[in-house]
């Protein structure tokens, strides 16, 4: 039956020591790959210096935009000896990350499904942030607008609050700032608010503090991958 391997990317680009050795061994023999970017999965093969050249591998890019029939007619073209692998933008593909859809498909055709080891921005955040490891929800991206963003924070603050569980979820980079002056504005002072930023990068840390605290200070997060968690 064909293979599925979930190859996870370095969450930066630097960063290819987070990554476990099988990796590279696998990238070696796969004969297909799904890309979310197909610039950043072509740079990262090359980068492995596997010794293949990257115009002899197909690549077929997976996005948000990507149609189930698009995907499904060029899976049906896997051979039964074949492999193929799913690399994300950053971290492990199938994860807020439309690689999901391949690993469907795979399941439903019988496929042997492979995730392999390697980074996860929002389990490296949470180990690191002192909160709930235990009981925790991931929430993807807020709603764009502002107003339903505080909403939607404001209610998450209230479920931590209940339920005792650490709310996670992400922004889109440039809107990095904006979403923590929402936050800063609309959470409670003792609200505990973790902000993991640029992990595993050299200028990249975790640190947890109540919303009060946050305020006289606030981190300038412009352009650069952060995971939030508040509880």
């Amino acid at each position: 039956m064909p293979r599925l391997y979930l190859i996870p990317l370095p969450l930066a680009p630097e960063a290819l020591d987070t990554l476990a050795p099988q990796v590279q061994a696998v990238v070696a023999t796969v004969d297909y790959v799904l890309a979310e970017e197909l610039r950043t999965a072509r740079r990262f093969v090359s980068s492995l210096k596997t010794g293949r050249k990257i115009d002899q591998i197909p690549f077929f890019q997976l996005d948000k935009h990507t149609s189930q029939a698009d995907l499904a007619a060029f899976l049906k073209l896997v051979q039964p000896t074949q492999t193929v692998g799913v690399m994300s933008e950053a971290g492990c593909p199938g994860i807020a990350d439309p690689g999901a859809l391949a690993v469907q498909y795979a399941h439903a055709h019988g496929w042997e499904v492979v995730p392999l080891v390697g980074p996860s921005s929002l389990l490296l955040a949470l180990m690191g942030s002192g909160l709930n490891g235990q009981g925790f929800t991931f929430h993807g991206y807020l709603p764009v607008k502002r107003e339903e963003a505080a909403t939607k924070a404001k209610a998450l603050e209230r479920t931590a609050r209940q339920t005792g569980q650490a709310q996670l979820f992400i922004e889109t980079p440039y809107r990095n700032n904006g979403l923590l002056g929402l936050l800063l504005t609309h959470l409670q002072p003792d609200t505990r608010l973790c902000i993991a930023a640029n992990l595993t990068a050299p200028d990249g840390f975790v640190r947890t503090k109540k919303v009060s605290a946050w305020k006289t200070a606030p981190p300038d997060l412009h352009k650069i991958p952060v995971v939030f968690i508040i509880q």
